[in-house]
């Protein structure tokens, strides 16, 4: 799919639009949804997830599972490579969809952003939806098993600022100048090998800005 064949909203809009054609999707399947939802840093992919979960949450089972918890462990990954598909477990998180399109639950590997490794595991699903976010939801790992999705971008310079309010909350315990280092050089070098085949596959583009 290219961009043009791509369908554009606000996330305000996209919420109800995809909840919409989610449940659409459910019934003429007769079955669950996957939709994977992918963007850059800060971008909004995870406030866009967790928006359309309690949205269709009110009528239906969702799962929300972030590739954050299929990050390697740091201390054993090259700081340039941190990013990089490669490094995160996608095989795991091509498993554990399989699991849940299956209507079986699986075990999820949980990571911490504070000791920046995996620290253990917790049971999820099944569900009627399972959205699946993070930088590399559109990868072809994990798109082979999505019903829909979606593509949030917004400005550098607006992700930089909600970057940094995000520091400064305590999300991520970085100093602002380390944070500084890995948003120019690993996160954004990174993101950019793969931005335009991950905007080039979504069936929507949601502009978070």
């Amino acid at each position: 799919m290219s961009a043009s064949q791509s369908k554009f909203l606000s996330l305000d809009a996209a919420i109800g639009a995809i909840a919409t054609e989610t449940e659409a999707h459910r019934q003429r399947m007769g079955s669950l949804v996957v939709v994977g939802v992918t963007g850059a840093v800060a971008s909004g992919k995870s406030t866009f997830a967790r928006r359309l979960a309690e949205h269709v949450g009110a009528t239906r089972s969702v799962v929300v599972l972030s590739t954050d918890h299929y990050l390697p462990d740091y201390d054993c990954t090259p700081e340039h490579r941190r990013d990089m598909p490669e490094s995160s477990d996608l095989a795991r998180l091509a498993r554990d969809l399989t699991e849940l399109r299956a209507g079986r639950a699986t075990r999820m590997p949980q990571w911490s952003f504070e000791t920046h490794s995996r620290v253990g595991e917790v049971e999820v699903g099944p569900a009627e939806l399972v959205i699946v976010e993070g930088l590399h939801a559109l990868h072809e790992t994990a798109r082979v098993h999505l019903d829909l999705s979606v593509f949030v971008e917004a400005p550098r310079d607006v992700r930089w600022s909600r970057a940094v309010e995000r520091e400064r909350a305590g999300d991520r315990p970085w100093p602002i100048e380390y944070l500084a280092h890995f948003f120019e050089h690993v996160a954004e070098p990174t993101y950019a090998q793969h931005v335009n085949a991950y905007r080039e596959t979504a069936r929507w583009i949601v502009r978070n800005y």
